[in-house]
């Protein structure tokens, strides 16, 4: 039986394959960065329509505010609909787009049954949470 599944041929559409794995993980990177670029840009405009005439100061570096270093700030700084809390949230969606691959990863492999490479594959996505838990 052959269906359609984003212009791919798929032979058994309820079964996992590599091929449909790789189609839905690649799906998944593109939706990610899209909405994560989609986010940046709306940061950027609030920021820019509310800071336009503000006068730059070139010789003075500022840090980003420690309220935006933590996830916990960012979100709450996104939901006041400030335009760096925006932006910042657009980068962990960044950030989270390639983690969230190899969650998916781990399920795929579990489905087609291939332990070994979800092990792996586990084993990978608790050293990026541990980083990511690290410097955050």
């Amino acid at each position: 039986m052959m269906r359609s599944y984003d212009g791919f041929e798929i032979r058994n559409p309820g079964q996992w394959t590599d091929r449909r794995v790789e189609q839905i993980v690649g799906k998944l990177l593109r939706v990610g960065v899209g909405l994560s670029a989609l986010v940046i840009l709306t940061g950027a405009a609030v920021y820019l329509l509310r800071h336009a005439s503000d006068a730059t100061n070139y010789r003075v570096f500022h840090q980003t505010q420690p309220e935006l270093r933590h996830v916990r700030g960012i979100a709450k700084s996104a939901l006041a609909l400030e335009g760096r809390g925006i932006i910042q949230l657009g980068l962990l969606l960044l950030i989270a787009t390639p983690v969230a691959r190899v969650a998916f990863s781990i399920f795929g492999f579990l489905e087609e049954g291939d332990m070994m490479y979800a092990v792996f594959t586990a084993i990978v996505l608790a050293i990026l949470l541990f980083s990511l838990n690290a410097t955050v």
